[in-house]
C-alpha cells in the first residue's frame, strides 16, 4: 500500500473511533492498525525527508550546488 493510500486509510480509522459507536474489540483493532500505519507513515516521511535536497547555487560551469536540507533551520 503506498503513503497516500495509508494516510487515507489512517483518517477513515480516525472518522470511525471518533464516532465513538464501535464495539471495544473493534475498537482495539483499529487503533492497533491505525499505530502501524502511523509508523509506516512517519518512517516513509523520515526516508524522504533524507533525500529532500536544497539547492543553494550552481558553480562555474552551471551545475546545480545542493546541499542536504535541515528542516527547522533557524
Amino acid at each position: 500500500m503506498d503513503f497516500e493510500k495509508k494516510l487515507g486509510r489512517l483518517e477513515e480509522i480516525v472518522q470511525k473511533m471518533e464516532r465513538g459507536d464501535l464495539a471495544l474489540e473493534d475498537s482495539l483493532k483499529l487503533f492497533e492498525e491505525g499505530v502501524k500505519l502511523s509508523r509506516e507513515c512517519q518512517t516513509r516521511l523520515t526516508e524522504a525527508e533524507a533525500q529532500v535536497k536544497k539547492l543553494v547555487g550552481f558553480d562555474s560551469s552551471g551545475a546545480p550546488v545542493t546541499e542536504n536540507f535541515q528542516g527547522d533551520e533557524d
